[in-house]
């Protein structure tokens, strides 16, 4: 999935499937099937040719859980940026993250909550990617949900509907 000079990825995901109870709702950790499902979006990513070199990560047990599932089935070597504030972000907050991101990322994995990293991922599309990823990204975004989207300029101008849905998963 590699473009021109200008084109960047941005890979949206949503936390993996966590234990219904822990100490505090940011300390659940993620059930067996969310390892299982995290690691099958890490194979999934692999696969598409996917290789970060940023990754923004909330602070929340379960998604911090996600990423390391999800590099380690990727075979990513990449310390992620802790994020506390994305754990609790709405979508524009999710949005200006992105947009802080230092200019020579090329590739960028987001791992959050619902319903921001949903929302964040509809935001963006601009409606001219993939017809069958882009339908099946309007019908919801369960746990595990991955959206892969190719935008065209520089982070600090990442605006709504400016970015192309190219794939989107969801690990079993």
């Amino acid at each position: 999935m590699s473009g021109d000079e200008g084109t960047r990825t941005l890979v949206v995901v949503r936390h993996a499937k966590a234990e219904a109870d822990g100490p505090t709702d940011a300390e659940r950790r993620l059930a067996e099937s969310g390892h299982v499902a995290a690691s099958a979006v890490g194979t999934w990513l692999a696969e598409q040719g996917i290789v970060p070199d940023h990754a923004l990560v909330s602070g929340a047990v379960r998604t911090l859980q996600t990423w390391d599932d999800i590099a380690d089935a990727a075979g990513w070597d990449l310390e992620p940026e802790v994020e506390e504030t994305l754990y609790a972000a709405g979508p524009e907050s999710a949005l200006d993250l992105v947009r802080a991101v230092p200019a020579d990322v090329r590739t960028l994995v987001v791992v959050g909550h619902n319903p921001t990293m949903g929302t964040l991922a509809q935001l963006l599309d601009d409606g001219e990617g993939d017809v069958e990823a882009g339908n099946r990204l309007a019908l919801g975004y369960p746990t595990s949900a991955t959206t892969v989207l190719s935008y065209d300029g520089d982070w600090d101008e990442l605006a709504d509907a400016s970015a192309s849905v190219v794939a989107f998963f969801v690990g079993a």
